[in-house]
């Protein structure tokens, strides 16, 4: 298989695609990670009702862990997550001693019983860190956690950062899923998003990930990327098929400026238009689907016999501020600045500015700022938009006997949309809602239509394709 893949050598419809379809849904609706999402979240929720919801998980209870490293060493433009450049390891050493101290303090108020299946370290560039610190972090956790025996230990890795030694600490402290950020391969656009990284060094730290056994890749992958052409974007996917990933996500850029300053160093005329991003996504679908790859979702794709790929054909895929996941945990708890909760009754949010973070860590206090405690009807839209985005479809006989009658205006709801519908996306048939195949380029902004908190407040969010 050769990577000099050309636009040509693509025939999906998408290359033909309705440009007034496009633009009537390619809306700004949120990606969600959450329901209700992150802006609507309340000061209502702080560290004393943290407190009590650490308190509730029981000897039967299982943990996702999430811990936020929020440094880089050098600033990409395209980047939307919570982080600081420095180039200085002092201020990391102290945030990780602070890190350490709440993991502590969190450990103590969760059952010793409980099982943790999951620890994801991301950022900025967890990566960053010395490799005495990777394997010390690590430590920190099996020390105040419960670890299951058949634990995942993943990794966000910046491949310009990560060094022989880096990857030896990682292996020995029993990381064995790793997450490597590639984005584009096209020099131009590089430059335009500034961040350098070439084939070669990528392919090296596979290869030195996989000699050290780790038993899963997942390679991200961005479209709709200023400078990106067609071309371009099936281009880099084919260096990164060649590479054979276990799991690839393909996610559009999220332009949005008035969040993230930084993205203002990108020109707004080299962005692809609405209809160029779609043709993007869908042909590079079509490109990773016919190299062996299943869908999954609207937006990762996965070897048949990965973890997820067999989570999403039976059914049990998840949605989390990760992104897709086979994870079924009972709860997701967030370490670190900026990083959400997820508990049964609802979200918390740690204090965002590193600093805010690190004064309340060392005062003895969870670091919760806000959140939200989830109502009835949100369980309810939030399992109807998560059902969505996972398998397309929502039962509306098996989902009333989750949640009663309560159920049935929300059904109500799908049912009047669908019949009202008039571009074929969606379909009622037998009690079910379900998501055409035409449809599912589209499902954020189908799922739309049943978020309680959309037009509430002044939350803003990129287009949805």
């Amino acid at each position: 298989m050769t990577a000099d893949i050309q636009a040509s050598d693509i025939s999906t419809p998408a290359r033909h695609a309705d440009a007034a379809l496009v633009e009537r849904y390619a809306k700004p609706v949120p990606r969600y990670t959450s329901y209700p999402t992150a802006p609507h979240f309340n000061a209502d929720v702080g560290p004393e009702k943290v407190a009590k919801w650490l308190a509730t998980l029981d000897q039967t209870s299982t943990l996702s862990l999430y811990a936020h490293i929020p440094f880089c060493d050098t600033l990409c433009w395209f980047c939307g997550c919570h982080t600081r450049h420095t180039l200085q390891y002092k201020p990391i050493a102290a945030y990780l001693e602070v890190l350490k101290q709440e993991i502590a303090h969190v450990g103590d108020q969760v059952h010793s019983a409980a099982r943790v299946m999951n620890l994801h370290f991301g950022g900025g560039s967890p990566t960053i860190l010395s490799a005495a610190d990777l394997k010390s972090v690590i430590a920190c956790f099996r020390e105040n956690f419960r670890f299951d025996a058949h634990a995942e230990v993943a990794f966000e890795i910046d491949p310009r950062d990560f060094t022989a030694d880096k990857m030896d600490a990682l292996a020995e402290a029993g990381m064995n899923r790793a997450s490597i950020g590639v984005q584009d391969f096209d020099p131009d656009v590089q430059a335009a998003i500034n961040r350098f990284q070439t084939v070669e060094e990528t392919r090296a730290i596979v290869d030195g990930l996989r000699a050290r056994g780790i038993r899963s890749l997942n390679i991200d992958a961005l479209y709709g990327l200023p400078r990106q052409s067609l071309d371009r974007v099936l281009s880099s996917l084919g260096h990164v098929a060649e590479m054979r990933p276990d799991r690839i996500a393909l996610f559009g850029y999220a332009h949005v400026p008035w969040m993230k300053k930084h993205m203002s160093m990108i020109k707004e005329a080299d962005l692809p238009s609405p209809l160029e991003r779609f043709e993007q996504a869908q042909a590079a679908a079509e490109f990773l689907v016919s190299h062996g790859y299943e869908r999954i979702g609207f937006d990762h794709f996965a070897l048949p016999g990965d973890s997820m790929a067999v989570a999403a054909r039976a059914g049990r895929l998840k949605r989390n501020f990760q992104g897709y996941t086979d994870d079924p945990s009972t709860a997701l708890i967030g370490f670190g600045a900026s990083s959400i909760s997820e508990f049964p009754q609802g979200y918390a949010q740690n204090a965002p500015a590193t600093g805010d973070y690190m004064r309340r860590v060392r005062a003895g206090e969870i670091s919760t700022v806000r959140g939200y405690k989830l109502l009835p009807d949100d369980r309810m839209r939030k399992a109807f938009i998560e059902q969505l985005l996972c398998q397309f479809r929502v039962d509306a006989f098996r989902f009333t006997e989750i949640f009663g009658d309560a159920a049935r205006p929300l059904f109500g709801e799908a049912m009047l949309y669908a019949q009202g519908h008039t571009d074929g996306l969606c379909d009622w048939s037998d009690g079910v809602f379900s998501v055409t195949d035409a449809g599912r380029p589209f499902v954020r902004m189908i799922a739309a239509q049943f978020d309680a908190f959309l037009n509430a407040g002044a939350a803003r969010h990129s287009i949805a394709v």
